[in-house]
């Protein structure tokens, strides 16, 4: 294109189809591959028109063919089959439409759907998609099941009618949406979207009955295994029978083989459950029983105890040695203080013996002799020495000893004179 249009010197339709249409011309060829939804063929009509659609996505386009190239596919096409078309895009410019002119055409057959299966669970496998540690375990008795499945088919038939024997009070928000066919995916996608935002469906059931790997083909599609692995609801598979085994069971968080494996699984047995509960009662009666006997036994063995058969005896028989005890402390104390009292007499009359007034009783004194280096004890009469003198004179309740040497020739005398009790 040249220089950027203006309000004064627009360009006409034509020009702008002619120049979309060049630039798609430059476009190569290519491989695409897809679903046939529509087939349009006139008997006598040069060319054929095709709708091919994205089996993961709401998107669509226009295939363009020669006639003769439809009628020589073996096995015929029909409408959901999965294909490979060789084609180049192509712009029509007088309809302002886009399609793809298609020079081959190769239908997908089941060994080439079976690789494809297999290379998807490798890379959903390698990351991490199929780890149990992700799965959860759904509650024990929801609150609302979600249910997606076919309209009026035997799956729903199958999940409702055993969910209802076990659980006659659990209640379903079920979606019917298309489980096979190019709009399968997408229906079950928003139908998985709408359930998993309602806050009372606590678990969802994504449920099918058996047919051929082409007719499970849209339960191993890329788009719908991330969206069940990025629900925050816990998912249920029960998809085909038991042989079938679509990617969408590896990576929802419960598989079950067959929607009514589904249907027992969700919801628990209220016969089950009531038995169950009649032996836990059982059980704990029967351990409430044992308990109190074995409390009774031992009380009793308690209670026949001498200390609990005869309480009083214990302490009778304690105060009787409490007085047995008193009366030879008693005696011990009284005994004790006489023997005291006995050596403190004879203490006293040792004192009273052996006194300063016992003794001057005896016809002794304690003087003191005056020498000429000072006064002297003396302890006895005997011990005043030669030439002394004693005299003892009583006087107020005092004895004085008067010790004297004995100078009478020059008339001189020297008295010391020191009181004593005459106690």
């Amino acid at each position: 294109m040249t220089s950027p249009t203006s309000p004064e010197e627009p360009w006409p339709v034509r020009t702008v189809s002619r120049k979309i249409a060049d630039w798609i011309h430059r476009l190569g060829a290519i491989w695409v591959e897809g679903q046939i939804t529509q087939i349009s063929a006139r008997p006598r009509a040069a060319t054929a028109f095709l709708t091919l659609r994205d089996p993961s996505a709401d998107v669509s386009l226009t295939l363009t063919c020669s006639s003769t190239l439809l009628r020589n596919m073996d096995p015929p096409l029909t409408d959901g089959s999965r294909v490979v078309v060789h084609g180049k895009p192509s712009f029509y410019v007088g309809r302002g439409t886009l399609s793809l002119r298609v020079d081959e055409i190769r239908a997908v057959g089941v060994g080439e759907l079976l690789a494809r299966i297999e290379r998807l669970r490798q890379l959903l496998r390698a990351e991490g998609l199929f780890d149990p540690a992700r799965k959860r375990e759904p509650p024990f008795l929801p609150n609302r099941i979600g249910l997606v499945t076919g309209r009026a088919s035997a799956a729903e038939h199958d999940v409702l009618s055993n969910a209802r024997l076990r659980w006659p009070a659990v209640r379903f928000a079920v979606r019917n949406v298309a489980v096979q066919g190019s709009t399968a995916v997408p229906q079950i996608l928003d139908a998985l979207d709408e359930l998993d935002r309602d806050p009372d469906v606590d678990v969802i059931v994504l449920a099918r009955g058996g047919g051929s790997v082409e007719d499970l083909l849209a339960f191993s599609d890329e788009a719908l295994c991330r969206a069940v692995s990025a629900c925050s609801t816990p998912v249920v598979s029960a998809i085909g029978h038991e042989p079938d085994s679509p990617l969408l069971d590896h990576v929802a968080d419960v598989r079950c083989s067959t929607p009514t494996g589904a249907g027992k699984r969700v919801v628990p047995d209220v016969a089950e459950e009531t038995q169950r509960i009649h032996q836990f009662r059982d059980r704990a009666r029967r351990a409430l029983q044992g308990w109190v006997e074995r409390e009774r036994r031992w009380l009793d063995t308690v209670r026949s105890r001498p200390a609990l058969a005869d309480p009083i005896g214990p302490l009778e028989r304690r105060a009787e040695q409490i007085d047995v005890l008193r009366e030879r402390s008693r005696r011990a104390v009284l005994a004790e203080v006489s023997a005291e009292q006995h050596r403190l007499a004879a203490t006293r009359s040792r004192l009273t013996a052996l006194g300063p007034a016992a003794t001057l009783t005896r016809g002794y004194a304690i003087v003191q002799r005056m020498s000429e280096h000072g006064p002297s004890v003396v302890r006895s009469v005997d011990d005043a020495g030669p030439g002394t003198r004693l005299r003892v004179r009583v006087s107020d309740g005092s004895v004085y000893a008067v010790v004297s040497p004995d100078r009478e020739e020059s008339g001189e005398s020297q008295i010391a004179e020191e009181p004593r009790s005459a106690s």
